[in-house]
């Protein structure tokens, strides 16, 4: 096997392709108007962070000298590809909104600007915009501005050129932060003749100029949107003085005004005025300029009003009931009797904060353990959970402060519940906890009996409404200790205990896995069946993706459901011929991680909270669980199966084909998340 980057897709690169099978649901017209509409939001979001998170770090290693030699591409020429990418993208994601309103116009919903307003829909505005917007607006003269770090991160901003017919009045500049953190980007304006009119928050504050700055004496107002992109990688500061949760709060300032990566402007611009900006703002070439359109931070548009008729929106897909636990039955005994697992969204979480809810007024139950990585914003699970505190349970939870983006959210939460007097297990810096795990201890007939779930997502009704995950419920002693010894593994400032069924990184995690590709790969070479199928978000591990390689060339078949990024380069003539890879990107987000491997026939299933990532198996504690139980085994292989038929939102992962729709030789149209909806509706 050659030993050089070739045989690697560039992570950057493959990032990139995910978000553009993002962008193909934008364009998909399977996919109902709205829904659409939403997923150039998704899209958008997911740009932001990558420039905030990965083009921030590409433009960090411009600036080292001696650049580490296990960095293994060209940072210049990386972002040159990236630039490429991402203007083809930018092409793409504007003729689809372009087309998405033109369509919905058709279904009797407008989305207009200040300059298309009827007479009694700028009254409507100008009012709205007293009573509402001009509050939250605290405008700053260019002139003023001091330091390029007084615009926010991913925010975005009208500039102001003011001008007057009195000769007297200097021309000026001002810069104003669009509102959205306070109001709806989405002003639904009073219906005429039976149509909707939606005006955006940006194009309100167009209209009302004259409101803000003609006390200024300026009358004529040339408006255009700007919008910075920071840097979002936290500097940790070492300072031992100070607490962690300290050290986090004031990391999370920094962030806001971090080094820029990205300047987006409005093409109309004067290129004096702009000349101008850059120069106040000090930013360089290197910030990644770029001219657009009038409108940015399309993120909003995840949240775009619920108006118009049902066939612009999915179809109802409310979670369905588990067989094995009926309502207002004790789960804690079901689960006694059987392993269960949970599959989100097509079953609801609510099993999970019902779980919690019992614990927490269960006589015998006397402690509740739990780790959080992201948690929902008004979260019933830590409401669960201080109950438990509340009736006398001693409830310990593992907070993770350091995931990315999250970090607010989670300091609040971790002050909150020590307030309840919750035992918070504190987080060590560069080090992240991302198992998903329950502990619950029971007293029955004098004996200590653990409940655990190991899930392969977060903890959060929010997400659970959209992020397809797995959810083992167990009462099987040997997994549970095994979560109890987690539990103390955190505790004890990590010195490993000995695991007897669950594979925790970063002690056991890639070389199990590596065991179990090696079996395949001796089994195929005495002449038995050999074959895994491997569902992940992210696959970048090199020395994994090697493996692979080297099973491949054993004959060992191959077959990778990967979501998101990937760098391996599937189907290569002596290489990977017997790899296939394919993503799927559909209504619900994938984000379950589960592997099967032949064994000789007797095969062997597990799910895990772990991509396969360097820092998934060295840098993080990630639980693998093996699944034993027949019934979810067969649940789990219908799963798979129903995946690796998809033939309409399965896309290629071949280097030479990128997202191209995977065909099957089926002639039934199959989408997947559909078919595994009814799948469980049929149960």
């Amino acid at each position: 096997m050659q030993n050089n980057s070739s045989l690697f897709i560039n992570r950057e690169i493959s990032w990139l392709h995910f978000n553009g099978r993002v962008l193909q649901e934008a364009v998909d017209k399977a996919n109902p108007l709205i829904e659409r509409l939403k997923f150039l939001g998704i899209f958008s979001n997911n740009r932001d962070e990558f420039f905030r998170v990965r083009v921030g770090t590409i433009n960090r290693m411009l600036n080292v000298k001696n650049l580490d030699y296990k960095i293994k591409f060209d940072p210049k020429e990386v972002l040159s590809e990236i630039n490429k990418i991402v203007i083809q993208q930018e092409e793409n994601f504007t003729n689809a909104y372009r087309e998405i309103v033109d369509e919905l116009k058709k279904d009797g919903i407008f989305i207009i600007n200040e300059k298309q307003l009827s007479k009694q829909q700028a009254v409507f505005v100008k009012q709205y915009f007293n009573d509402n917007i001009w509050p939250h607006l605290f405008p700053i003269m260019l002139n003023n501005i001091h330091h390029e770090s007084s615009l926010i991160d991913s925010s975005l901003y009208l500039l102001v050129d003011l001008q007057s017919k009195n000769e007297e009045i200097e021309n000026n500049q001002a810069i104003i932060k669009i509102p959205t953190d306070n109001i709806s980007r989405f002003l639904i304006l009073p219906k005429e003749n039976g149509k909707h009119y939606i005006l955006l928050l940006d194009d309100a504050i167009r209209h009302c100029l004259s409101d803000i700055f003609s006390i200024l004496g300026y009358d004529t107002y040339n408006v255009y949107t700007i919008k910075f992109t920071r840097d979002a990688e936290l500097d940790i500061d070492n300072d031992v003085a100070k607490s962690f949760m300290a050290i986090m709060t004031e990391s999370i300032k920094k962030r806001k005004k971090g080094v820029p990566v990205r300047f987006v402007y409005e093409e109309t611009i004067p290129p004096e005025l702009l000349k101008k900006l850059i120069k106040k703002l000090k930013i360089s070439e290197n910030d990644n300029l770029r001219s657009g359109g009038r409108y940015h931070n399309f993120k909003d548009f995840m949240s775009f009003p619920h108006i118009g008729p049902d066939h612009l929106y999915y179809p109802p897909m409310p979670p369905l009931p588990h067989r094995d636990l009926p309502h207002n039955k004790s789960i804690l005994d079901a689960v006694r009797k059987q392993d269960i697992m949970l599959h989100f969204p097509y079953q609801s979480f609510h099993y999970i904060i019902d779980l919690l809810r019992e614990a927490s007024v269960d006589p015998r139950v006397k402690a509740v353990k739990m780790t959080f990585y992201r948690t929902a914003k008004h979260s019933m699970a830590m409401n669960a959970l201080i109950n438990a505190a509340r009736n006398g349970k001693q409830v310990t939870v593992f907070m993770e402060i350091q995931a990315r983006f999250d970090e607010e959210a989670n300091i609040y939460w971790t002050n909150r519940l020590q307030e309840e007097g919750v035992k918070i297990i504190q987080t060590i810096p560069g080090f992240k906890v991302h198992s998903k795990l329950i502990l619950i201890s029971r007293l029955e007939d004098g004996e200590e009996i653990y409940y655990a779930n190991i899930s392969t997502g977060n903890f959060n009704e929010s997400t659970a409404r959209v992020y397809a995950d797995d959810s083992l419920l167990t009462a099987n002693q040997s997994i549970a200790t095994d979560v109890d010894k987690v539990f103390k593994l955190f505790e004890t400032r990590y010195h490993p205990p000995e695991f007897e069924s669950l594979i925790v990184s970063p002690f056991q995690n890639r070389d199990f896995f590596m065991r179990m590709l090696n079996n395949e790969i001796n089994n195929k070479e005495e002449g038995k069946d050999a074959w895994a199928i491997i569902k992940l978000n992210s696959l970048v591990d090199r020395k994994i993706v090697r493996k692979l390689y080297q099973a491949s060339e054993a004959g060992v078949k191959i077959q990778l459901i990967i979501r998101g990024l990937s760098v391996i380069k599937p189907g290569v003539s002596g290489l990977s011929d017997n790899i296939d890879a394919f993503g799927v990107v559909d209504r619900f987000l994938e984000h379950s991680r589960v592997y099967v491997f032949c064994n000789e026939n007797d095969n062997k299933y597990y799910i895990s909270s772990a991509d396969w990532m360097q820092r998934n198996f060295d840098h993080r504690i990630e639980v693998t669980c093996p699944i034993n139980d027949k019934n979810i085994q067969k649940e789990l292989w219908t799963m798979l199966q129903i995946q690796l038929q998809d033939n309409c939102k399965a896309r290629l992962l071949d280097v030479d084909d990128i997202n191209r729709y995977k065909k099957t030789t089926s002639k039934k149209k199959i989408r997947s998340q559909f078919e595994t909806y009814e799948f469980f509706n049929q149960l």
